[in-house]
């Protein structure tokens, strides 16, 4: 059922912004692999084990597959910007495709805190021996993550035709780093063997752990739709778009089961730190087979596609506010863009300080160490995350289904087949999140701060929506 419309989109106009088309199909290629191969994911979920692997597969089948099919569906169906907001809105109504909006918009808030703490504790080590224990002080991964992230709020607001430059030297770093990463894998597998065994592949005896992971390996695998939501920035979106879409699919699975396997090799999984595993790995490694002068510049290349995978879903998720600010839900001028740049600038600087204040908040008021500040913000970023894939997959059974149903660039058994698949696994993803992962220390605090987030954000989408919505709607009545 839809629900009742409340605020009136604003007409299309030509004096509606228009963003310019600066992305190309290489550039979308390398924008899929930077946010959706994201490293700093890898070490809390290999601290599992080995059975993460067969949680990587099921979900590379049944989450990933249907993700890169809605995709390419629902960006044919609704070209423009907006992505899951767009799309939602399109199927299920005005709230619905707000809420699904808000929800990715709000976890990015979460989620690129996480990658700035990811990229203080990887940079240490392009510092050099000696310095890795930086990390876990409080006052320097704060400071550090400020930093990092207003020097991507400049370059996102400069404009794509810049920070894509981010995005693209992130992707390419990302592919070095999981490229160098494996190889020495192989070669300290070859040389010296593993002592991994078929036992590791097993489901353990107390499997608490590891269901969170299910919920964060579904995290890390979406990224697909980022680009659809920037869909008045494409070059010849129909044409490009499909293609970008398979090739950072498959490369992004590759590496991320590569990846995982060579951390389960390199360092044993109760060794692994969720912030340094990486790193951690590769020093392991490389000292290993001789070659430990490789750790800081890998280190250095590392923390070049961290930043790159912030600068990303810090520009990509931004574009919400920006469509939500243009159709009267939340403030006018969130739609305003740069008179120099045209980028929505409001947006970004909003994303930013909302970010700062929860990095602040977890370090000042929780007393949280290091990396549970990182594994709660995460696992709460998981939940809004895979909220509008729910409305996603949804509209994919909703559209096939119709008796109106026309086909698009699939078939009616794909649509059904893949949002039937995607539904279930982003359901079960967000209600295992809820169960804590081995770096939290309260499970109390834990579930309040998980379930008291998830409505916090939800009700301020409520909010916004029916309250803000509402007395927008009348204002542009009475001034009628």
């Amino acid at each position: 059922m839809t629900v009742p419309l409340v605020a009136p989109a604003a007409p299309l106009s030509d004096a509606r912004p228009h963003l310019r088309r600066v992305l190309g199909h290489r550039d979308l290629v390398l924008l899929f692999v930077v946010a959706v191969f994201n490293l700093n994911v890898l070490p809390s979920i290999a601290a599992n084990g080995g059975v993460t692997i067969w949680l990587w597969i099921i979900s590379l089948t049944l989450f990933f597959w249907p993700q890169g099919i809605a995709v390419i569906e629902l960006a044919h169906r609704y070209p423009g910007e907006g992505g899951v907001y767009l799309w939602a809105k399109e199927v299920f109504g005005d709230f619905h495709g707000f809420l699904s909006g808000w929800c990715y918009w709000t976890n990015n808030m979460l989620y690129v805190p996480t990658i700035m703490l990811y990229f203080v504790g990887v940079s240490v080590f392009a510092l050099g021996a000696g310095h890795e224990s930086l990390a876990d002080n409080k006052f320097f991964a704060l400071s550090s993550s400020l930093v990092l992230l207003a020097v991507l709020v400049i370059l996102n607001v400069i404009g794509l035709g810049v920070g894509k430059w981010i995005n693209n030297v992130g992707g390419i770093g990302t592919g070095i780093a999981a490229a160098l990463l494996i190889g020495l894998g192989i070669t300290v597998w070859l040389r010296f063997g593993t002592s991994v065994t078929a036992a590791d592949f097993k489901i353990p005896a107390n499997p608490r752990f590891v269901l969170n992971s299910f919920g964060v390996i579904c995290f890390g695998l979406v990224g697909l739709e980022l680009a659809s939501i920037m869909g008045d920035e494409i070059e010849n979106p129909e044409k490009i778009l499909p293609s970008a879409v398979a090739w950072g699919g498959v490369l992004s699975g590759l590496l991320y089961i590569g990846a995982t396997l060579t951390l389960l090799v390199a360092v044993s999984k109760d060794s692994i730190n969720v912030l340094q595993g990486i790193v951690q790995a590769v020093s392991h490694m490389a000292g290993r087979v001789g070659v430990s002068w490789i750790v800081v510049p890998f280190a250095l290349m590392l923390s070049l596609s961290i930043a790159g995978i912030g600068s990303a879903w810090l520009g990509g998720s931004a574009r919400i506010p920006f469509v939500a600010g243009l159709d009267s839900y939340m403030p006018a001028w969130l739609g305003k863009v740069h008179p120099k740049y045209a980028t929505p600038y409001a947006a970004l600087i909003v994303h930013a300080v909302v970010s700062m204040i929860l990095v602040v908040i977890n370090f000042t008021f929780t007393g949280a160490g290091v990396q549970e500040t990182f594994q709660k913000l995460l696992s709460l970023a998981v939940v809004l995350q895979l909220i509008p894939f729910i409305y996603m997959f949804g509209a994919l059974l909703k559209l096939a289904c119709a008796d109106s149903y026309v086909k698009g660039h699939y078939s009616r058994t794909t649509l059904l087949l893949a949002g039937f698949s995607g539904l279930a696994t982003t359901i079960l993803g967000i209600l295992l999140a809820f169960f804590p992962a081995q770096q939290i220390k309260s499970v109390w605090s834990y579930e309040l701060w998980m379930a008291g987030g998830t409505l916090f954000f939800v009700g301020m989408a409520v909010f916004f929506f029916f309250v803000y919505g509402g007395r927008k709607a009348a204002q542009m009545a009475a001034a009628s």
